[in-house]
């Protein structure tokens, strides 16, 4: 994949955002990641929209998730629980447990994408998208 170029933040700066900031990042670094990875081979406008929602639904970001935890450090929990925490406005139709494992992933994904691009990187390859 094609690598984002970040911000060139300090750690201390990196710090003041809030959790809801990291996560309205990391859901649109999550959402560039996915509809970079279904771009090959082409395929129709249509088809990519389908794709693309299938992969940022809350409950699938929940079952990325679950399944990335086993690679994820204790830091990395860490901003995991800051983001579950964050995630105070919850959509009727979900489960609030799915809503705050998803907003936990994006918060993860845009603190990463702040502070360790390359690990942002390795923990994207792990999720499994066919």
């Amino acid at each position: 994949m094609q690598q984002l170029n970040p911000l060139t933040l300090t750690q201390a700066e990196v710090q003041k955002i809030s959790p809801s900031a990291w996560a309205y990042l990391g859901d649109a670094v999550y959402e560039l990641y996915i509809r970079n990875y279904y771009l090959i081979p082409p395929k129709r406008s249509r088809y990519y929209h389908q794709l693309v929602v299938a992969q940022v639904r809350a409950e699938t970001q929940a079952d990325h998730l679950h399944n990335l935890k086993p690679h994820l450090t204790s830091a990395e929990l860490d901003i995991l629980k800051r983001g579950r925490n964050a995630a105070f406005r919850k959509p009727k139709r979900l489960d609030p447990e799915i809503y705050q494992q998803a907003t936990s992933l994006e918060t993860l994904i845009g603190y990463l994408y702040l502070t360790d691009p390359q690990r942002l990187n390795q923990l994207l390859g792990y999720i499994e998208l066919d």
